[in-house]
């Protein structure tokens, strides 16, 4: 099934934009209204699965209860007849610009305060968005688009949630959604997320735009997901030069492991950020400087002196009845406590990190239900949800080629983190050999041929 090039005798689809998961972005012209629109069909090969139909459906009326200057409007919805079914359609406010992702990919890092504006933007749209119970889930820079007349644009609900909606089992399922260097650490975990969520993810945006890299990398979706989870982010202004400790501050805060340490809502982060862009301290808590980290450790008496300057006194006093030699093993005693402290500190760390990776408790997950979707997809569902993946291929006459027919274990099975998935993949119908039958009789070929 190919889409067709007229939806509902008024748009005319022109140019792909873009491909997401489900879906294709066209460029299109509404015949009507006399405008250029884009408008976003649910994959051909998709259409059919209830499942991804329901889903599309949902973006579109997640979409249509957001109006917000800058959230991508959405102007219609409707499904376009063809021979294998109906094929639905959303068609949505065209924005002439490009996505942050292009920003930052062509031309670098930017500007603090611009990258100041943009989030502040961001943050107006996604508190909006949150207050009609709305979670948006995968807020990342290419779901930000800036326009030609620098509008902020924030886009692609396709996987947001409906907060209010704790009873459908389809909107609360806690399968990991979002690309892996902006899961916040909740979504990497497979866990229930809030709007706290989102707030994370937009704290690695910010991350991103202002170093021209995200918080995390890794070799795979797991990997980064981990450090979501585990290790601490590097703080911005060690990245790239021109950061101030302020804005450091803001952004160590929305990526904060734990949601209660987090801004509680994304208008709280947009008041801090406005209150750096105006030169004003933010709530936030300081980010100590290395050198501030240091003359904190260092003694405030003894040879080091204050801030570290070696001392210039000629004739230095001494405790009252002490002795030279007396200071000497009174600084050495302080030196090997020192130590002492540091190697103890060192040693629990290795423990807890130890313990946490191979000796802690095993967590049972249930192996989400990837049945019917593209291999390549159900891959990193899986495994960014922390499972090993292996893949079988395997004949199917109902399952299209390329598509999961199913997993062993089974979908909402409950399993041990970490567990091996095994995909059974269709290749399509079984193919066999026909034999010649052609030198035979009718009743003779229809014996071979069964």
């Amino acid at each position: 099934m190919t889409t067709p090039q007229h939806l509902s005798d008024r748009y005319e689809l022109g140019e792909i934009l873009g491909f997401g998961g489900m879906s294709e972005v066209h460029l299109a012209r509404d015949i009507r209204l006399h405008r250029d629109v884009a408008v976003k069909v649910l994959r051909a090969d998709l259409a059919r699965d209830p499942s991804f139909y329901l889903r599309f459906r949902r973006e579109a009326q997640n979409a249509a209860a957001l109006n917000h200057p800058s959230i991508v409007a959405v102007y219609d919805t409707g499904e376009a007849e063809t021979a294998a079914g109906p094929l639905p359609y959303i068609v949505m406010e065209y924005v002439d610009g490009v996505t942050l992702r292009d920003i930052v990919h062509t031309d670098g890092p930017l500007p603090p305060r611009r990258a100041i504006e943009i989030i502040a933007d961001a943050c107006q749209a996604l508190n909006f968005s949150h207050q009609n119970g709305i979670i948006h889930r995968d807020v990342k820079p290419a779901n930000i688009m800036i326009s030609k007349t620098n509008a902020v644009k924030v886009m692609d609900f396709g996987i947001a949630r409906a907060i209010a909606d704790s009873g459908n089992s389809v909107t609360q399922t806690a399968a990991v959604i979002g690309t892996a260097q902006y899961l916040s650490p909740e979504q990497a975990r497979g866990e229930s997320v809030d709007a706290r969520s989102d707030v994370y993810s937009l704290g690695c945006v910010l991350y991103e735009i202002l170093t021209g890299e995200p918080p995390f990398t890794g070799d795979s979706p797991v990997a980064v997901a981990y450090q979501h989870v585990r290790e601490d982010p590097v703080p911005p202004s060690r990245r790239h030069e021109g950061i101030s400790a302020a804005l450091d501050a803001v952004v160590l805060k929305a990526l904060a492991k734990n949601p209660e340490n987090r801004y509680q809502t994304a208008a709280e982060m947009r008041a801090d950020l406005v209150r750096v862009h105006n030169g004003e301290p933010p709530e936030a808590p300081k980010v100590l400087t290395d050198a501030e980290r240091t003359s904190m450790l260092a003694p405030s008496g003894g040879h080091g002196g204050r801030g570290g300057h070696p001392r210039t006194d000629p004739s230095p006093r001494r405790p009252l009845g002490g002795t030279d030699t007396d200071e000497e093993q009174l600084g050495g005693s302080v030196a090997r406590w020192v130590v002492a402290v540091a190697v103890l500190a060192v040693l629990t760390t290795v423990v807890v990190v130890a313990f946490n990776m191979w000796g802690g408790v095993t967590r049972d997950v249930h192996v989400p239900d990837v049945r019917g979707q593209v291999s390549a997809d159900a891959i990193a569902v899986l495994q960014n949800r922390g499972f090993k993946t292996r893949t079988l291929q395997k004949p199917d006459s109902a399952i299209p080629p390329d598509h999961v027919i199913n997993t062993d274990p089974g979908a909402n099975a409950s399993v041990s983190a970490g567990d091996e998935v095994t995909i059974n993949v269709s290749t399509g119908p079984e193919q066999r050999e026909v034999p010649d039958v052609s030198s035979l009789s009718y009743g003779d070929a229809v014996k071979k041929l069964k």
